[in-house]
């Protein structure tokens, strides 16, 4: 089956890639989203739901094998989200972003649990992304680079063998984040009601819930990041574990395959 999708993939990349004329950008651009339509059904429904398909085609990349899609459907899922403050869910449906809190404290708050790094850096840091002060945008981020990673792995077959790419380390990232946030939110009576609210436990469970599955599924592709073990294992501490344990009301799935060597050095046969 592996062997028939990347068949399929290679001739539509073959088609993306014939003639050089004046249209070749809108070739290309009408290519990719073949080859996302044909290879990523998650991902494809993204573009789809997207109202505005010019911001979708913006971040394609015609000089990447896999056309810059993984961060094309990132992108066009915060857009999603804005348009309908609501996090589009993978394989369809939503869940609603709750409502500003002010018992929420900004997740600024825990950047200095982590070493540097750039993702630190974008998003717990003043100055960078909003999920640095508003935890409803690291929830946000939390769900972009979960469809970015789903699409990634349907896309598996177009990598550059000579290119380490890093999608596993963004969801990676987000996870260690929002395990850590839970785990110092429940210090903070205030912040910690606020997590449990009728608005904010469903969409952490709806998001972190869909994020486990999508990490795990990628454990079996070898080689999809550099960091990523570093932030999963802060996210699989005890501490972290059972704080939110107790906001799911279930045991929450620590990716250990991704943890072992194999995820790294597995052959890509």
């Amino acid at each position: 089956m592996r062997n028939t999708v990347q068949t399929a993939l290679g001739s539509l990349v073959l088609l993306v890639c014939a003639g050089v004329t004046a249209s070749a950008a809108d070739r290309c651009a009408a290519g990719a989203i073949d080859i996302l339509k044909a290879a990523s059904p998650n991902g494809y429904s993204v573009f789809r739901q997207v109202g505005d398909k010019k911001f979708f085609r913006a971040w394609l990349d015609c000089g990447d094998v896999q056309y810059g899609l993984p961060t094309a459907v990132h992108e066009s899922v915060h857009a999603i989200t804005g348009e309908t403050d609501a996090y589009p869910l993978i394989g369809g449906g939503a869940v609603k972003r709750p409502p500003e809190s002010a018992a929420l404290f900004a997740p600024a708050r825990i950047a200095g649990q982590f070493r540097p790094s750039l993702f630190v850096t974008t998003y717990l840091r003043p100055g960078g992304a909003t999920a640095a002060t508003d935890f409803r945008y690291l929830l946000d981020e939390l769900n972009a680079y979960t469809h970015d990673l789903d699409t990634a792995i349907a896309l598996d077959g177009l990598r550059d063998p000579d290119i380490q790419p890093a999608h596993r380390d963004g969801l990676a990232a987000l996870m260690s984040f929002v395990a850590l946030y839970v785990e110092a939110a429940e210090t903070v009576p205030t912040a910690w009601s606020a997590l449990k609210g009728p608005g904010m436990r469903p969409a952490v469970s709806a998001l972190w819930g869909q994020a486990e599955r999508t990490m795990v599924a990628s454990c079996r592709v070898p080689d999809l990041g550099s960091e990523d073990g570093t932030f999963l294992r802060k996210a699989c501490a005890p501490a972290p574990m059972s704080a939110l344990e107790r906001l799911l009301g279930r045991p929450p799935v620590c990716p250990k395959a991704c943890l072992a060597p194999a995820s790294r050095t597995a052959s890509r046969e």
